[in-house]
C-alpha cells in the first residue's frame, strides 16, 4: 500500500487531529494542526484544553452549545468555529467531534477532526456579496419599470368640465413593463379625446408600441377627431412598422362632448378588438356597450366603425383591459376559471349607480381578492355624469 505509515497519515492528513480528555485538555494533536495555529507540541499537550484556541465567541459557544451537545448526543459534527493562531490572527474552521467510550461503554476521551474553512468563508462571503448585488441590482430594475411605466401613462387625469374621471393602473409584475394604456384630453373644439388599450407582450418591446401608440391615437385626433379614422390610422403605422414581429394592440378610442344642458355627456366610440366598455346607468342597471373592430396592427387592412353612448346624470362609462376579465379568482364560477364578463358585468349592476371615483376604487378592492390569479396588467378608467341630486 503506498499509505501504509500510520502515524504519518495522522501527523500529515490534509485536516488537523486533536484529541482530549473528557474535561478538554489536549491529550494528542497532529503535526498539521500545530504547523496552522503556530504552536509546538509542547506548549499545548497537558497544558491548554481545546476550548483555549477558540476564539471569545468561539469558547462561549463551546461552552454552552458544542460541549453539551456532544456529552449527550456522543457526536457532532460540521459546526462552524474560529481558531486564535499563537501570533492573534483568526482560522475559521468546521468542527467535528466524537467521544470515545471504553469497553465497558464509559466515555474516555474526544477525538476532534478540524477541517479549514478560509476558503468555504471567502465562498459565503462573495455568495452573500452577490446576493446583495442581486438584490439592488433587482431593485435598480423595478425602480427603472416603475419610471417607465409611470412615463407611458398620464401624469394626472384630466377631467372634462362639469363630469368627473378616475383612472387605475395595476401591474402584474414589478420586473416588466406592461402594455396597458389610458389617457383622457382635451381638444380645441371643447370636445375630449379618451383611450384605454392593451398592447401584446411585455417589457421594452411592448413600451415602445405603447408609446407608439398613445402618440398616434392623440395625434391623428388633432387632425380627424373621428375615433374610426384614428384607429385606421393607428392600424396602418403599426402594420408598417411591426408587421414583422407581430406587434398590435387592442383599443378603445373615444370622442366625448359634454352636454351641459342636460348633465351629461355624449360619446362617440370605436374599437379594435377591445373588450366593450360598461354603462353603468343611475337607475341602477349596467350595459355592455356594444363594439366591434379588429385587433389593431395585426392585418394590413382593418375596418372599424363607430358607436354612440350617451351618458345622462347619474351614468359613468368604465372602460377597462382583459387582466381584468381573464383573472382567475379563487371563487370562479366559469368552466376555464377566469373571472369573466357576466361576473363583471354582474358587479357592475351592484355598483350602480356611481361615480367615477367610486367606480375605481370599487374595481381597485375586486383586484385586490383575486390574489395571485391576477395575472396579467390591468388598467381601468371612469368618466362619470354627476347626478342632478349631487
Amino acid at each position: 500500500m503506498l499509505e501504509d505509515n500510520l502515524e504519518d497519515l495522522y501527523e500529515n492528513a490534509p485536516c488537523g487531529y486533536v484529541s482530549t480528555l473528557l474535561d478538554g485538555t489536549i491529550a494528542k494533536i497532529n503535526d498539521t494542526l500545530l504547523a496552522w495555529l503556530g504552536y509546538s507540541r509542547d506548549e499545548l499537550v497537558g497544558r491548554r484544553r481545546f476550548s483555549d484556541l477558540l476564539t471569545g465567541g468561539g469558547r462561549i459557544y463551546h461552552e454552552t452549545h458544542f460541549a453539551p451537545m456532544l456529552a449527550m448526543q456522543g457526536e457532532i459534527g460540521g459546526v462552524s468555529l474560529e481558531l486564535r493562531a499563537k501570533d492573534g490572527t483568526r482560522m475559521p474552521v468546521l468542527v467535528t467531534s466524537i467521544v470515545k467510550a471504553g469497553s465497558e461503554g464509559q466515555p474516555q476521551l474526544i477525538r476532534t477532526a478540524i477541517f479549514d474553512a478560509k476558503m468555504r468563508r471567502a465562498y459565503e462571503r462573495e455568495l452573500v456579496n452577490a446576493r446583495r448585488a442581486a438584490e439592488r441590482e433587482d431593485e435598480r430594475l423595478r425602480q427603472l419599470v416603475s419610471k417607465l411605466q409611470r412615463s407611458l401613462l398620464p401624469a394626472v387625469l384630466q377631467t372634462p368640465p362639469g363630469l368627473e374621471s378616475a383612472a387605475y393602473y395595476r401591474m402584474a409584475s414589478t420586473d416588466e413593463v406592461g402594455g396597458d394604456f389610458y389617457d383622457l384630453f382635451p381638444l380645441d373644439d371643447g370636445r375630449w379625446g379618451f383611450f384605454l388599450g392593451d398592447v401584446s407582450g411585455k417589457g421594452v418591446e411592448a413600451a415602445a408600441v405603447t408609446a407608439l401608440a398613445r402618440y398616434t391615437l392623440r395625434a391623428a385626433t388633432v387632425y380627424n377627431p373621428d375615433p374610426a379614422a384614428a384607429l385606421h390610422n393607428l392600424n396602418t403605422v403599426l402594420w408598417q412598422e411591426y408587421r414583422e414581429d407581430a406587434r398590435y394592440c387592442t383599443v378603445v378610442f373615444g370622442i366625448l362632448t359634454p352636454t351641459p344642458a342636460v348633465g351629461g355627456f355624449t360619446a362617440v366610440i370605436a374599437s379594435g378588438g377591445h373588450p366593450e366598455p360598461l354603462l353603468l346607468r343611475a337607475d341602477g342597471s349596467a350595459h355592455y356597450q356594444r363594439t366591434k373592430g379588429r385587433i389593431v396592427g395585426a392585418f394590413p387592412t382593418s375596418r372599424y366603425t363607430n358607436t354612440s353612448v350617451v351618458a345622462n346624470p347619474g351614468d359613468t362609462l368604465l372602460l377597462y383591459s382583459d387582466g381584468l376579465t381573464e383573472a382567475r379568482p379563487a371563487n370562479s364560477e366559469t368552466a376555464d376559471g377566469r373571472y369573466g364578463t357576466t361576473a363583471l358585468a354582474r358587479f357592475a349592476s351592484h355598483l350602480a349607480p356611481t361615480n367615477a371615483a367610486d367606480a375605481i376604487a370599487a374595481v381597485i378592492d375586486l383586484l385586490d381578492t383575486f390574489g395571485t390569479g391576477l395575472t396579467d396588467d390591468t388598467a381601468v378608467m371612469a368618466i362619470s355624469a354627476p347626478s342632478s341630486r349631487r
